[in-house]
């Protein structure tokens, strides 16, 4: 297990080669979609070979009591997984937006008044207290995780599949793409849009369905789906069942 301080880290390591799997968060139950992936896979698409859900729990770590906080660091995901619990209990301070709780965690060691949202381990590491544990506002809080590197995940009856693709600017596009999932009988689970670096107006759409890529139905769609987008990535299937793990 080799930590890293952000999401391009991850995909970074993985494909230099350092590392051979990676953990890159797709989806959080409470914020929705984690653009920082997104976007990595739209510049690097990298194969997904699995998920994993795992409840999220944030919890305020300092190295001052509570009423002394001026300041709270985080990623942007946890301060908004956090905002009503913030504005109860800390109505006044200062919340600031970092790359990684890794680096939340370092600032509020360093600076006076400050804190930090991140796992209860991080306070190990940094040696900060705990100052409120499980903060965060939706008890059910989850993220679905990918996991990435060059493996193919073998066909195990529920699968699912991830492809991108990028489609002309025009009117009917994005319909006769979807009609190509109905024809081959083929359910989305997931779908989004997301602007496409560099190309302003221009959107890559992000596609999650039932089924494995060796099968006839998902080869015959994506065959079809290729002949009408611009650039099409499939970045992989894996297991369906991923159980939340605490």
């Amino acid at each position: 297990y080799v930590p890293v301080g952000t999401i391009a880290a991850v995909f970074e390591e993985v494909l230099r080669g350092h590392s051979q799997f990676g953990l890159v968060p797709l989806e959080n139950s409470t914020d929705g979609r984690i653009a920082d992936t997104l976007d990595m896979f739209s510049r690097h698409p990298t194969r997904i070979c699995g998920q994993v859900e795992l409840e999220i729990h944030h919890a305020l770590l300092a190295r001052c009591p509570r009423t002394e906080i001026r300041e709270v660091y985080s990623r942007p995901q946890a301060l908004s997984q956090c905002r009503n619990w913030l504005s109860k209990h800390l109505p006044g301070a200062r919340l600031v937006e970092v790359t990684s709780t890794s680096t939340a965690a370092q600032l509020a060691m360093e600076k006076p008044g400050a804190a930090a949202i991140a796992a209860m381990q991080a306070g190990v590491h940094y040696g900060l207290d705990v100052i409120a544990e499980n903060i965060e506002d939706n008890a059910g809080n989850t993220t679905r995780f990918a996991i990435i590197g060059g493996t193919v995940s073998p066909r195990t009856g529920n699968d699912k599949t991830v492809i991108m693709f990028q489609l002309e600017h025009r009117p009917g596009t994005l319909a006769d793409a979807m009609s190509i999932f109905k024809k081959n009988k083929l359910n989305l689970t997931w779908i989004e849009s997301f602007p496409m670096p560099g190309s302003r107006g221009a959107y890559y759409f992000f596609v999650e369905l039932e089924g494995h890529e060796s099968e006839l139905r998902v080869r015959k769609a994506i065959a079809a789906l290729q002949r009408k987008t611009l650039r099409l990535e499939l970045l992989g299937s894996y297991p369906a069942v991923s159980p939340v793990a605490g």
